[in-house]
């Protein structure tokens, strides 16, 4: 496998609230973004809090799914609805961390496949040869409209209300987990990234940028480069994996 991550503040912001993790374990790889969503610091904690729930909970049961006594469907539900839990907790604790809540999106490869745990509005993308195509579908009101038809692909660009999104970890008590399953084929790229990235780079351009360079970590720096070339409106974060069955 080839690993790269970055993740920056942007040019508006004025905290990074966005999270990654990956744990270079070509055995059983697992992966992670988060955006964390809400004031006094609230966005930050639930990210946080994600990525160290994730980080513990693999310790434990790292072996086990590797031997085929834990289902790695299982792991990651059982993974995020921890963090949930987490979160949830302490925001109840807490009164100014109210309403606090992240994105995650996270990644596992086993066995050829790569498995997609999914809430709210960051995305996972397979790039293979020249096609990018996204694996996630967004939690979104917009994403909810486009869907009804209600407004066009086009138009939910500069939707004024792209940015609400309807489902998260810590908001809920029993947050709607998606979970994806993607047969992969060797030199699969598999890309995890906030809205602070997608918001500011078509998936053209992501495609084309990815395939423009065999240095992955290079294309994650070249990726949020072109975010804040752009613009940089919201922290944005990228975490690439390659694909190597051998």
């Amino acid at each position: 496998m080839k690993y790269g991550a970055c993740t920056d503040i942007g040019k508006k912001r004025k905290q990074n609230q966005d999270s990654y993790y990956i744990n270079y374990n070509d055995s059983l790889p697992v992966f992670v973004v988060a955006d964390g969503m809400g004031g006094h610091n609230g966005g930050e904690i639930a990210s946080k809090i994600t990525v160290e729930v994730i980080k513990n909970n693999l310790e434990i049961y790292l072996e086990k799914v590797l031997e085929g006594k834990f289902h790695i469907e299982k792991f990651i539900r059982k993974t995020l609805e921890l963090s949930n839990n987490e979160i949830y907790n302490t925001a109840l604790k807490n009164k100014e961390y109210t309403g606090m809540g992240t994105t995650v999106t996270m990644g596992a490869i086993l066995d050829g496949k790569v498995y997609i745990g999914h809430i709210g509005d960051s995305r996972a993308y397979i790039i293979r040869e020249n096609s990018i195509e996204r694996i996630t579908e967004d939690h979104s009101l917009v994403a909810e409209l486009v869907k009804k038809g209600t407004i066009t692909e086009e138009e939910a660009i500069n939707h004024p209300q792209k940015n609400l999104i309807t489902r998260a970890l810590g908001t809920d008590k029993n947050p709607k987990i998606d979970i994806f399953e993607f047969e992969l084929i060797n030199e699969d790229v598999i890309l995890l990234c906030t809205d602070g990235l997608t918001n500011m780079i078509k998936e053209e351009e992501i495609k084309n940028t990815i395939n423009d360079s065999k240095d992955i970590q290079d294309v994650c720096n070249r990726l949020i480069n072109i975010a804040n070339e752009n613009g940089g409106l919201d922290n944005s974060t990228a975490v690439i994996i390659k694909f190597d069955k051998n």
